[in-house]
């Protein structure tokens, strides 16, 4: 029964995500606002389907969701982490792979709302280019979402946060929002199974700006593994 629900998941999540993909081209050539609205809509749509698989999505600490020009940075365990943040960040713009970029409509959406694509082994040039254009979107009100650990790890693996973003942290001078999950118990990384059950995704107290490199990375290594381990019962 959970392979049936699970596949009838996934062909209603890739026909929704045509039909929205689709029909809302036109967006493309309008204001950045509209394309932020069919995000707000599609992502809304891939989690109520979820309830096919027996699963609710649960939004917690509410009141630390930004607003304004922020950093943020959530636990990645599966793909649920990057629409979530879709769905809910008022304007969010995701520090992304190249080969993510090149996805028909999805790359294309992404860039219209200022997307920052990167090459992964360009170093430090790559770093000077998320603090050009994370700058640049500060100025507009965005949220620049970057995933501190760069990719997916599964629930209650080892963290391996990475020092690329405390050099954000440093460079750009905003807040720091962690987001803590248990998705990945319920959405794997990898195959097509969606298992029942409830997925919260937390967002914490944010990091405010001035504090030194290690010192902030302790904290948000702490915060996040603290609040996901939690979350996972460990």
């Amino acid at each position: 029964m959970t392979a049936i629900r699970s596949l009838t998941y996934v062909a209603l999540f890739y026909l929704w995500t045509a039909a929205v993909s689709i029909s809302c081209t036109p967006l493309l050539f309008g204001p950045r606002r509209w394309t932020f609205g069919m995000f707000h809509m599609w992502g809304r749509g891939v989690i109520g389907l979820l309830a096919i698989c027996g699963i609710r999505v649960e939004v917690r600490g509410q009141q630390y969701i930004p607003t304004g020009a922020a950093l943020v940075a959530p636990k990645h365990q599966c793909m649920l982490d990057v629409f979530a943040q879709f769905t809910w960040l008022p304007a969010s713009a995701f520090v992304m792979k190249q080969e993510l970029a090149w996805i028909p409509w999805f790359g294309w959406y992404a860039r219209k709302v200022g997307a920052i694509v990167i090459d992964r082994s360009g170093g430090s040039k790559t770093m000077r280019q998320v603090i050009r254009e994370g700058t640049a979107l500060f100025k507009h009100g965005a949220q620049v979402v970057i995933f501190p650990e760069g990719t997916r790890r599964a629930p209650g693996d080892a963290p391996d946060y990475k020092p690329g973003i405390a050099a954000l942290y440093r460079e750009l001078n905003v807040p720091v929002y962690p987001v803590a999950t248990n998705a990945g118990v319920h959405w794997p990384a990898h195959g097509f199974i969606r298992h029942p059950g409830l997925i919260v995704f937390e967002y914490l107290e944010p990091i405010q700006p001035g504090l030194k490199r290690a010192e902030f990375m302790r904290l948000l290594e702490e915060r996040i593994e603290a609040k996901s381990n939690e979350l996972l019962g460990l």
